[in-house]
């Protein structure tokens, strides 16, 4: 595996705006000890969305149970859920005015239930303090855990994600504690547990994939009831990581993004910068129209 760190593109270089809201939902952060996967993942996106006044939220604490080798999210022995998350999570929503809510969280196979009752606490207080917002999820892979599956769909969120990553070849190299059919079956499972949940997925490119393998993923997304797809480019967070392979211009994911759609996904949102939750809000409104 190359070792020689490639020179991003300019098309990979972007402006880091503030104002306002950028200012606010920082002050958020700090002041009630809330995290997010824009600041913990070191989210190329993070001024643009938070200037606009969207974050994307992380429950269960900031450190991970697994060790995927893409990620920046610390894998530090997590900590004890912190029983007032949901009510603090939910508060910075209704205060912040938010319309649609990205909630995710890290990995917790050291709880029993993979840390589904926190979303359903979160789901609840959020019906509460901001009925008017919209859910999206973005949830792991419960180890298999239907049951618990089942308690996350029952509260009753509009969108579930559960990101693919990468194709199924380079899952021991990339995120060897995690298993590309059951990720696959989880989606589907949603499906039949609540057929009306919009499913959403994900994949970083430039791992070393090729074209084929990513239809092919594509087209298992497809077979197991994923209806919005996301299709970004692979940055490295540090030299430590999985290093970058390549980086995929941007008239490739456009090429992506027409195939998805003859594939049948009701949206497709590609682009190097693109991340699951970027125009979260955009992407349900256009699967709409």
């Amino acid at each position: 595996m190359p070792r020689t760190r490639l020179r991003k593109p300019d098309w990979l270089k972007v402006k880091f705006p503030v104002g306002v809201n950028y200012v606010r939902i920082d002050r958020y952060h700090r002041q009630q000890g809330l995290n997010s996967v824009c600041r913990s993942a070191a989210c190329p996106n993070q001024g643009e969305c938070w200037s606009k006044g969207t974050a994307t939220f992380m429950i269960l604490g900031s450190h991970c149970s697994r060790h995927c080798r893409f990620c920046n999210i610390s894998s530090h022995p997590p900590q004890p859920p912190d029983p007032q998350e949901a009510r603090k999570v939910a508060t910075a929503i209704a205060e912040l005015q938010l319309k649609h809510a990205v909630l995710t969280s890290v990995t917790r196979d050291d709880l029993p239930d993979g840390g589904a009752g926190q979303f359903v606490a979160l789901i609840e207080q959020l019906r509460l303090q901001a009925p008017d917002c919209r859910i999206e999820l973005l949830i792991p892979d419960l180890q298999g855990d239907w049951q618990a599956l089942e308690k996350i769909v029952a509260a009753g969120p509009e969108i579930i994600g559960h990101n693919i990553e990468t194709v199924p070849r380079l899952y021991p190299a990339v995120r060897p504690e995690a298993e590309y059919r059951r990720s696959l079956a989880l989606l589907a499972q949603i499906s039949r547990l609540a057929p009306d949940i919009v499913i959403k997925s994900g994949l970083m490119l430039g791992m070393g994939e090729t074209e084929a393998e990513i239809q092919r993923v594509m087209s298992d997304l497809r077979e197991h009831h994923c209806q919005v797809l996301t299709l970004g480019q692979y940055l490295a967070p540090t030299a430590d990581h999985y290093p970058v392979q390549r980086y995929v211009p941007p008239d490739e994911f456009e090429q992506l993004a027409r195939k998805g759609k003859e594939m049948g996904f009701e949206h497709v949102e590609a682009g190097p910068l693109v991340r699951s939750s970027y125009h979260a809000e955009e992407q349900f409104s256009a699967r709409e129209g």
